[in-house]
């Protein structure tokens, strides 16, 4: 089209322009007398005609600079050695103003006349029109992106569900056949205890979930802040009842918190809880679990770490995206534990890395104080 335009007027150079308020950037060039510009250049806005045509919207037509009235005395012109010019404005369908179809050279040319003109106005409505077409495509793969998403994020969540729910459900009617089979007897409070435990894994289950859906639907998980509590304390907590529940594995702690860290103490907890039984579940029992929290004058710093072989890259990639699972024999979970935990590392302003290698894998948070 620009060649054409070109051969239409005797011009030396065209251009379609994307002009804004303070920006003028070149989208196509035709270029047949060396002005210098490309594709993708940009020139001072303030220095153009474009930039008055984005305020009135009308075209600019000249065929003689030096003979022009309006414009024999204009700076633009003078800075770019023109003598003929002619500019029309991009207005999109929806009234949007793009930017211009224009046309320029250093003799003169005959463009201020109906014909020039409307064939630069109908350009110009074409180009606004293709322009248009490529937003309402690009709109609409976006959507069909997202609609596929979630429709894969559907399917992944009702299969894994449904595998995570059968065995403890499955638990808890045994337990009940058992017991209103056999009435009370010696071992009737063993199978509370493990029914019990089986109804604790489903309410983690409906919690995760839960928090998924907040997540990726409701615009992110919500925090109860509490300034007053001690944080050391929450992550001790946490630590002891891993200590008590896997005595078998050494967990390590370096604490060392001298500024007020304000968090949602519960959610800390499950990113915590959430990062350890990740270390303890995929990590060497022949290493230690380190967990280390400490603050310096610009940030709090929660590190886990495990021994163990690295992550691979292939899982890296995907690490904290809902639904990955481990591929340990005894990965059990929906695999939210990461996701959740990140979730968790944005809504508190902060951000949770990974880094793995030989020697280790540490899980980072950082939040900014």
């Amino acid at each position: 089209m620009l060649d054409v335009v070109c051969r239409l007027t005797g011009m030396g150079f065209a251009a379609v322009a994307r002009v804004t308020e303070d920006r003028w950037i070149a989208c196509q060039v035709q270029d047949n007398v060396n002005f210098g510009l490309e594709a993708g250049g940009e020139l001072d806005v303030e220095t153009t005609l474009c930039h008055e045509i984005r305020q009135h919207h009308q075209t600019i037509a000249i065929d003689n600079v030096a003979a022009d009235n309006t414009y024999c005395d204009h700076h633009t012109p003078r800075i770019y050695g023109l003598q003929s010019y002619i500019s029309v404005p991009i207005v999109l369908p929806d009234g949007r103003f793009f930017g211009t179809l224009c046309a320029i050279h250093t003799e003169t040319a005959e463009v201020n006349n109906p014909q020039v003109i409307g064939t630069f106005e109908l350009f110009a409505e074409l180009i606004a029109w293709h322009i248009e077409s490529i937003d309402q495509l690009e709109d609409a793969t976006s959507q069909l992106r997202k609609e596929q998403q979630t429709s894969e994020l559907r399917e992944q969540f009702i299969a894994v569900l449904g595998h995570d729910l059968r065995n403890p459900i499955a638990s808890v009617n045994a337990g009940v056949d058992k017991l209103l089979r056999d009435g009370w007897t010696d071992r009737s409070p063993t199978i509370l205890t493990l029914m019990k435990t089986s109804i604790t894994r489903m309410a983690v289950l409906v919690d995760n979930v839960m928090d998924f859906a907040r997540a990726r639907m409701g615009g992110g998980i919500s925090l109860n802040l509490d300034p007053d509590r001690s944080l050391e304390s929450t992550l001790t907590e946490v630590v002891a009842e891993f200590r008590m529940s896997q005595p078998d594995r050494v967990l390590e702690t370096i604490i060392d918190i001298n500024r007020d860290v304000v968090v949602d103490h519960a959610r800390f907890a499950q990113m915590l809880s959430n990062l350890l039984g990740n270390a303890l579940t995929h990590g060497s029992k022949d290493h230690p679990v380190v967990v280390k929290a400490v603050t310096d004058e610009t940030e709090f710093v929660l590190e886990v770490e495990n021994g163990g072989e690295p992550i691979p890259p292939s899982v890296m990639e995907r690490l904290f995206l809902p639904f990955q699972r481990g591929s340990t024999p005894h990965g059990e979970g929906l695999g939210l534990g990461l996701f959740i935990a990140c979730e968790i590392a944005r809504a508190h302003g902060g951000a949770l890395s990974v880094q793995s290698d030989e020697s280790c894998t540490c899980f980072s948070y950082r939040m900014p104080l």
